[in-house]
């Protein structure tokens, strides 16, 4: 049987193109992300949410970020969702308002703090404790223990460093039609930059580079936030691979 016509993510600083953008197109893009920002409303419990992860300094999801995981949950019929980096609860947030009612979501942390201001945030958003399961402790000790092929979303939101250690994990856990998320955070703005050298860079670049060269995945970039990478896995895919 043909294969689909494949999009695959430039992988090195020299994939990406050189042209540049005249004034005008850079600026409406750059009016369109903002317009994309600022067009979510989020509730009082979001609200709330945010201004924990500022006093705990932490880095959270934009309210279109959120939106775009909500709504990848929503059309994948998520009932079972790994998030790698459960910060103070955004992006739980966020993702649980778009599963299946009766959908957990499993999230892993290594920052007890983190995951303390999470659980009120989850409370605060009237959810019942069973849809949830925060696990306190490091990804990519945890991930393993995690059943192959057995959940519909998967969110790499943890240190950047270690992204692309954790996207073989990610594939593995993700169900045949199921969607891996990187977030490519600081580094998204920085990532086509032949010049940017730093771990953090160079760990999203080898991470995207795992996803465009994987053959069951079909990926896209989404510029929201720093950026986003988004995998479906094919349907057809052995999850045993």
């Amino acid at each position: 049987m043909a294969r689909a016509a494949r999009h695959t993510a430039p992988t090195h600083a020299t994939d990406y193109p050189r042209h540049v953008p005249n004034r005008s197109s850079a600026a409406q893009s750059a009016a369109l992300v903002d317009y994309a920002e600022n067009a979510i409303v989020e509730d009082a419990a979001m609200a709330s949410a945010r201004e924990r992860a500022a006093d705990l300094g932490v880095d959270a999801v934009t309210p279109a970020v959120g939106a775009m995981l909500s709504v990848l949950a929503a059309v994948s019929g998520a009932r079972s969702v790994v998030e790698v980096g459960t910060g103070a609860g955004i992006s739980g947030l966020w993702l649980l308002s778009g599963m299946r009612p009766d959908g957990v979501l499993t999230t892993i942390d290594s920052e007890a703090e983190y995951q303390s201001a999470a659980k009120v945030g989850f409370a605060q958003a009237g959810l019942p404790a069973s849809r949830t399961r925060l696990i306190n402790g490091h990804a990519l000790d945890v991930l393993p223990r995690l059943a192959d092929g057995s959940y519909d979303l998967i969110l790499i939101d943890g240190d950047p460093t270690d992204h692309a250690r954790y996207v073989p994990e990610a594939v593995r856990l993700a169900r045949p039609g199921g969607v891996v998320v990187l977030n490519i955070g600081s580094a998204g703005g920085r990532i086509a930059d032949g010049d940017a050298d730093d771990d953090e860079v160079l760990a999203a670049r080898e991470a995207t580079r795992l996803i465009a060269e994987d053959e069951r995945l079909l990926p896209v970039v989404v510029p929201l936030g720093g950026g986003l990478l988004a995998a479906a896995k094919s349907v057809t895919a052995d999850s045993s691979e």
